[in-house]
């Protein structure tokens, strides 16, 4: 047997066969194959962040940015804070335990922890913590030594750091803490419409924190800066960004006013930012912030240690959908992977079910082994920084950054974050934004699987409910209180958390707008929850007649569309295989007794069709809506409205808007 075939090397492999071609020549075959449709409008896409994606990138575009790329681990830290990414430290697993009662939740603690879990994350604000006892039995059998903290406090870290050092000396546990014990008053104001104490009182706390952690726990953040107020209030991802950079630089000047160099305050902040549904522009955003941050560090006359943003992020709660929530597994994966390509420190992943009701251990497990399987079983550890070099996401990535630097800039000039939050300009512009995203759903410009496209009909409703976060009890301000290692004495001696945090209070209180949290859907699932509710009140329903005409092939796309269209509101949709002509359409539609009546056919035909079946149902059923399937020609379309056609839907129609319209015809709402 000739083997001599089979150990020679493999010829280099070339592309010399294929002829180079430039952009002008890849555009032209393209406005060519758009068959008189127009270049720029059909395949250049503008984003919410304003940004306009090409349909093509080219190294020439990602030039101007090709001198910000630096290697992992170095300055300005665009690649990844760490040389060797993952392989040198994995991206830390913190899903957050919400469970009320401290036992229950303990439990749960120690299932996360023994099932891939790495890091400790409650809910503050969740979790019942009045006493020391409550923290005690929340943390019981945890060993934190092995396990970072991740827990956000809420508006002031004193009390729970105070709680926390305490137990760990009373288990006799030396070793200092890490992780993070961090506080956000800011997003804590914005998020419940002021504040309980004056911003300098909450910043007083804040730097007892930093001295706690300065001598006892020098890897600990006591500042956790939280992006998700203004996420779920509608953010685009410049927005949301700049909103929590600048809230870091404001905390920072806070500090620096109390004594602590600029490297001091910045090492103890931690950074929680949302990911949302557009894959690359989350990718782009982590990356841009990292770049943003050291400069606006460097400003500062910061070290680099400082310029090394730690960024910990969590899945959407503003793209959770309570109608088919198992498509937010879906969701939850694709937003968990740009967050570990983007190069996140640390991870939460909400279950699919957060929307709906208080999680179980199915869907915790399921949002935990997204992130375990990740790391274990897709080899997500190896590359560093694997989207860099690409043209698209270099070029977008600078964009974003110079937007978002341009955002803080317009912050800064405005006072600061406080000072613009006071103002409402931040607030007004997430609202904006936030009813551009209404809109784009609503003429299904975007798209959620489940909500405004492709319901599911024989969906039934998963049972549970979401337990309100519990109010915290007024607390009695105590003598002698002014430290985390003080507070930790009198919680020993039976003071609650409340008391502790009475103690710093200056009673203050401050009005600021609030931002509230909204889900893009919501609008979706009101409407259709108000035709479920009708249904079970009076047994009715809207009843949808869909006048196919002519043999299938010629109404089939039309039907199908406009049945969807229908069905994502619940309306009952009556089909058939069509009809010949249009009297047998018009007896079949006022037989079925329908509420509205949707003409489905083609183009070529509708001249002809539509004026005798609109006529011929609104004379024999006046109260009957006529709807044409289709955007009508400008030339007919008068003829249309005097047939008696009541609405058109096609791609481009409000949706939510006739949906509404035709439950308010019938009463619903």
């Amino acid at each position: 047997m000739d083997t001599k075939s089979n150990t020679e090397p493999l010829a280099p492999v070339t592309f010399d066969e294929f002829a180079p071609t430039s952009y002008e020549t890849w555009k032209a075959a393209a406005i060519e194959s758009l068959k008189g449709g127009i270049f720029e409008k059909k395949l250049f896409t503008k984003t919410l962040e304003g940004i306009v994606l090409s349909p093509i990138y080219t190294e020439a575009e990602a030039a101007p940015y090709k001198e910000r790329l630096s290697f992992p681990g170095a300055p300005d830290y665009l690649r990844g804070t760490k040389t060797a990414g993952y392989a040198e430290e994995p991206w830390k697993i913190a899903q957050e335990v919400e469970t009320h009662d401290p036992k229950e939740a303990n439990k749960v603690l120690l299932e996360e922890l023994n099932k891939g879990t790495n890091a400790v994350n409650f809910d503050a604000e969740a979790v019942e913590l009045n006493t020391l006892g409550d923290v005690e039995t929340l943390l019981d059998g945890v060993q934190l030594q092995y396990a970072p903290l991740s827990v956000y406090a809420g508006a002031t870290a004193l009390p729970l750091l105070s709680a926390i050092a305490k137990r760990q000396a009373k288990v006799g546990d030396e070793a200092p803490l890490t992780g993070c014990i961090g506080a956000d008053p800011l997003g804590e104001a914005v998020k419940k419409g002021g504040f309980d104490s004056s911003f300098e009182c909450y910043m007083d706390q804040m730097a007892l924190t930093l001295k706690y952690a300065k001598n006892h726990a020098p890897e600990l953040k006591t500042i956790f800066v939280q992006s998700s107020v203004y996420h779920n209030g509608g953010a685009n991802a410049i927005q949301e960004a700049a909103a929590a950079l600048a809230t870091g630089l404001c905390y920072i000047d806070a500090m620096m006013d109390r004594g602590y160099t600029v490297d001091e305050a910045a090492e103890r902040i931690r950074f929680n930012f949302c990911l949302g549904p557009n894959f690359f522009m989350e990718i782009a955003k982590l990356r841009a912030v990292r770049v943003v941050w050291a400069q606006l560090m460097q400003a500062y006359g910061a070290g680099e240690k400082a310029q090394c943003i730690d960024v910990f992020a969590e899945t959407s709660q503003f793209t959770t959908t309570l109608y088919d929530p198992y498509v937010n597994v879906l969701r939850a994966t694709t937003q968990a992977f740009s967050g570990v390509v983007g190069g996140v420190a640390g991870m939460k992943v909400l279950p699919f079910d957060a929307a709906v009701r208080d999680s179980d251990s199915f869907s915790r497990r399921i949002a935990r082994n997204i992130q375990v399987m990740m790391q274990e079983e897709f080899n997500l550890l190896s590359p560093v920084d694997p989207a860099g070099g690409s043209w698209y996401v270099e070029t977008l990535t600078g964009q974003l950054g110079e937007a978002i630097w341009n955002q803080i800039q317009k912050i800064q000039a405005a006072g600061g974050m406080l000072e613009a939050l006071r103002a409402g300009t931040i607030q007004a512009e997430i609202a904006a934004t936030l009813a551009d995203r209404f809109k784009r759903l609503a003429t299904r410009q975007d798209r959620a699987v489940g909500s405004n496209m492709y319901p599911n009909m024989t969906e039934k409703p998963l049972e549970g409910t979401k337990t309100p976060k519990a109010q915290k009890a007024a607390g009695k301000a105590l003598e002698g209180i002014n430290c985390p290692m003080c507070a930790g004495k009198a919680l020993e001696e039976g003071a609650t958390l409340a008391d502790i945090a009475a103690s710093f209070a200056d009673g203050k209180a401050e009005a600021i707008t609030a931002i509230l949290p909204h889900r893009w859907t919501e609008q979706y699932e009101a409407l259709r929850k108000a035709t479920e509710d009708y249904i079970e009140k009076t047994g009715d329903n809207v009843k949808v007649f869909l006048c196919n005409m002519g043999p299938i092939p010629q109404h089939k796309a039309r039907a199908d569309f406009s049945a969807s269209f229908m069905e994502v509101a619940h309306f009952d949709v009556l089909r058939n295989n069509g009809f010949a002509t249009p009297d047998e359409a018009v007896d079949a539609a006022v037989a079925s007794g329908a509420d509205v009546a949707i003409i489905c056919s083609t183009d070529d035909t509708y001249p002809e069709l539509v004026p005798p079946v609109a006529k011929g149902i609104k004379a024999k059923a006046p109260n009957m809506k006529v709807f044409l399937a289709g955007a009508p020609a400008p030339e007919f379309k008068a003829s249309y409205d005097e047939a008696g056609v009541d609405e058109y839907i096609h791609v481009r129609a409000n949706c939510l808007a006739i949906l509404t319209n035709i439950q308010k015809g019938k009463g619903i709402i």
